[in-house]
């Protein structure tokens, strides 16, 4: 199945699984997908924006209120503008504030503004997506319609084995090929 014409809003917040987003943003751009990206301060401390904007061909959102242009809503419509959103790689944090409504960067305002599925890679320390409060988030937020691909078993960054290593940039993608062939039946995220 093609992604001819599908638009894809990538989320990334700050781990260091960001190194492996331009090639999931390249496996979307060969498949004819439109790729829009939101990189929060944290992410950008792994990889740069021009590193982004290079592989999705579009200019990489990381200010809720940019200095150079207009940006009294522009959120709204980035959150307007997607057929599908994917964090990756989600944070604890990032998770977190989701659950709990927290809207305090351009990434968590857009995707509390907006009714388009969500789609969420976690990345994180194994001790940290075991941690009961994560566990509940990912449990608070499965029921509010967000979906998850991963975490997966395996070492992590900081030299740990076990489950919270985001999912491979091929298994993401073929979970949204996924989402995207499944058509008007896939799931909605509620308000």
């Amino acid at each position: 199945m093609s992604l001819k014409g599908k638009k894809v809003l990538i989320g990334l917040t700050g781990g260091i699984a960001c190194y492996k987003i331009p090639y999931l943003v390249r496996y979307l751009w060969k498949e004819k997908a439109e790729v829009r990206v939101i990189m929060t301060e944290g992410a950008t401390k792994f990889i740069t924006p021009l590193t982004l904007e290079s592989v999705s061909n579009n200019p990489v959102a990381t200010d809720l209120f940019p200095e150079d242009r207009f940006t009294g809503t522009h959120h709204i419509d980035m959150a307007q503008w997607p057929d599908l959103i994917v964090i990756a790689p989600a944070t604890a944090n990032f998770m977190g504030k989701v659950a709990s409504g927290v809207s305090d960067d351009l990434l968590t305002t857009v995707v509390c503004a907006s009714p388009k599925p969500i789609m969420i890679a976690p990345a994180m320390n194994p001790q940290m997506w075991l941690n009961k409060v994560t566990q509940r988030n990912k449990v608070v937020l499965a029921g509010l319609g967000y979906t998850f691909v991963g975490p997966d078993e395996g070492s992590t960054a900081c030299d740990h084995y076990g489950i919270g290593r985001m999912a491979e940039p091929e298994k993401i993608f073929k979970a949204i090929k996924t989402f995207f062939s499944k058509g008007s039946a896939s799931p909605k995220k509620k308000a």
